[in-house]
């Protein structure tokens, strides 16, 4: 598959088979994913794979007062912890990735999205969650972010690859020369 096929064919799937995402699907995923650029190559997050028996209970954790009902097919879940900031000395002066982690995630999230589409595993990033659960759920601290979560599994039979619908490439795109 092209790199252009990839990005055709991925989208957020919300119907999935009851086919399980294997442990080794899981590894491979976030192994490519973590190949991801960041500032600093600071890689300010942790990446849990829930699957199995916890996948089932992990799904109430995004499925806030009603919303997310799609994840109960889910059959596996990317949860993405935000650790500190890094600095690192250059010379005489010293940088933060700081003001990047949010973008480094959204790169990260990305990466997981297409890395998962490339081996046949269907995935939706979800911002909708309940971190306090989370933390709970994964025995960590209160108050640690996870700024993304990302649902894993087999698309149902059935379930078309959509058309992309978006803006006109001339609103979004101006060369300047």
């Amino acid at each position: 598959m092209t790199l252009e096929e990839l990005f055709l064919k991925r989208q957020s799937t919300r119907e999935f088979s009851d086919v399980p995402v294997t442990d080794a699907e899981l590894e491979k995923i976030c192994r490519l994913a973590t190949l991801a650029p960041s500032a600093i190559n600071g890689q300010p997050y942790m990446l849990y794979a829930v699957n199995g028996e916890k996948a089932k209970a992990f799904r109430k954790n995004i499925q806030i007062n009603g919303a997310n009902g799609w994840a109960d097919t889910a059959t596996a879940f990317i949860v993405i912890e935000q650790t500190a900031e890094i600095s690192v000395t250059r010379g005489e002066r010293t940088v933060s990735n700081a003001q990047f982690i949010g973008n480094d995630i959204g790169i990260l999230a990305a990466y997981i999205a297409l890395a998962a589409e490339d081996i046949g595993v269907q995935n939706c990033i979800v911002g909708l969650r309940d971190e306090a659960a989370i933390a709970e759920f994964l025995s960590l601290p209160a108050g640690t972010k996870f700024p993304l979560i990302i649902a894993l599994g087999h698309a149902a039979d059935g379930c078309p690859v959509r058309a992309k619908r978006r803006k006109p490439f001339e609103s979004v795109y101006k060369l300047i020369k």
